[in-house]
């Protein structure tokens, strides 16, 4: 019999906020994090604004020696775990180490920190580079970071399936949990992209917004105006627990997952498919898993990456598995706060879609002025709505084609 399972920690190191309250917070402020680029020289590129973590001091938040011996995409995850085991109120010698896993997504993983390294070696040689560099840029340093600093030993993995990887993860661990080949997983995302070449690489391919004027209203998810994304960074890690598990020890619990669907357009590396046939087919497939019917979705948390085809695409695609039920649902996305932070994106919306589950407030989506038309949809204005969803619609899309769908459950109040 398949497991339930729980989620019963958040841990979040965002641009809008280090922390549950902090993000929360910000949220309700209606303020973006977005903001002209200071890290480095963005004038050869068409996008000069981004979302950046500007309060984030690794030694603070870590080990001294660890946060040494890491890059910042490891750093984020780290720091990101250490809230999530917190607020879910476990300590390593609560668990059965065996029985408790780490599952990570992130499309960049240690590149940034490579570039980095790349550019000392060229000015240098070999001897000014890191000792480290290749414990680092393996996208698995993440996932495995996590696992070597608490001591588990039970399943583990970091997918780099772009935008979607984190959203990836959350399924991958829900499943785990639920055939019982776990009891507690952490899983969810980083990132840490803000670097020249690769944010460049994006640039070049004109995926990102040129709002350059106006940065607060750069990233403006399901809007008709919008030109393109905002790249972040940013990590969440999101406890999850079976049912069974979390109410032995009696665990605060913001919700569950109960459904993941996860398909291929097999059509573009970038471009969705045009009739959004296969990301329609990961919400229905989320759907089933959860024995779950449209009927029941009472919030889409969309991808809402404000690129011109897949904002419209997505809206389409809801329209199409929710039918009528789409007339009485709500749909929302929350990147016109803290920007596009590629792999960790959909963890950070599964995280705040976790914590509106036990609050009882959605979040909006901000800079939607003039929503688009395709699907006829109604989009959560940017101060939010006091309600409890029965059942939420967590979507993220990556290039590649990749579709993850995860289905949130409230508990019963």
């Amino acid at each position: 019999m398949k497991q339930q399972v729980a989620i019963t920690g958040v841990g979040l190191v965002t641009p809008i906020g280090i922390g549950v309250e902090p993000v929360w917070q910000r949220l309700h402020q209606q303020a973006s994090a977005v903001r002209t680029i200071d890290r480095f020289d963005s004038t050869p590129f068409r996008c000069h604004v981004a979302a950046s973590i500007d309060d984030f001091d690794p030694e603070r938040l870590l080990d001294r020696r660890l946060a040494r011996r890491t890059d910042r995409c490891s750093q984020l995850a780290l720091a990101a775990s250490e809230q999530a085991m917190a607020d879910a109120g476990l300590g390593e010698g609560d668990l059965d180490a065996a029985r408790t896993g780490v599952m990570m997504g992130t499309a960049l993983g240690g590149i940034g920190f490579a570039e980095e390294q790349n550019g000392l070696y060229l000015r240098e040689g070999l001897r000014a580079v890191d000792p480290l560099l290749a414990l680092t840029v393996f996208g698995g340093a993440v996932s495995c970071n996590i696992a070597i600093r608490h001591g588990f030993t039970g399943v583990n993995s970091t997918n780099a399936m772009s935008c979607a990887s984190g959203t990836i993860a959350l399924g991958q661990a829900f499943k785990a949990i639920a055939r019982g080949e776990a009891d507690v997983i952490l899983a969810g995302g980083s990132e840490a992209p803000l670097y020249p070449l690769c944010f460049g690489a994006f640039a070049m391919i004109r995926a990102m917004s040129s709002r350059n004027d106006d940065p607060a209203t750069a990233s403006r998810p399901f809007d008709r105006d919008r030109d393109g994304f905002v790249m972040a960074e940013g990590a969440a890690v999101l406890v999850l627990e079976s049912l069974s598990h979390a109410a032995s020890r009696g665990a605060r619990i913001y919700g569950t997952i109960a459904g993941f669907g996860l398909t291929n357009d097999g059509h573009h590396m970038t471009s969705p498919h045009p009739d959004g046939e296969h990301a329609a087919r990961a919400m229905r497939l989320a759907l089933e898993d959860a024995d779950a019917t449209a009927d029941e979705v009472d919030w889409v948390n969309g991808h809402g990456s404000s690129t011109p085809l897949n904002d419209s695409t997505e809206a389409a695609a809801i329209r199409t598995v929710l039918g009528e039920q789409a007339d009485r649902a709500v749909v929302s996305g929350t990147k016109g706060w803290h920007g596009h932070a590629l792999g960790a994106t959909g963890a950070i919306e599964t995280a705040i879609v976790a914590i509106s589950l036990s609050r009882g407030w959605i979040p909006g989506t901000l800079n939607c002025l003039d929503p688009v038309s395709e699907g006829g949809l109604s989009f959560v204005p940017a101060g939010g709505m006091v309600t409890r969803p029965r059942a939420v619609l967590k979507n993220s899309f990556g290039f590649g084609g990749s579709n993850a769908v995860l289905l949130l459950r409230s508990l019963p109040v």
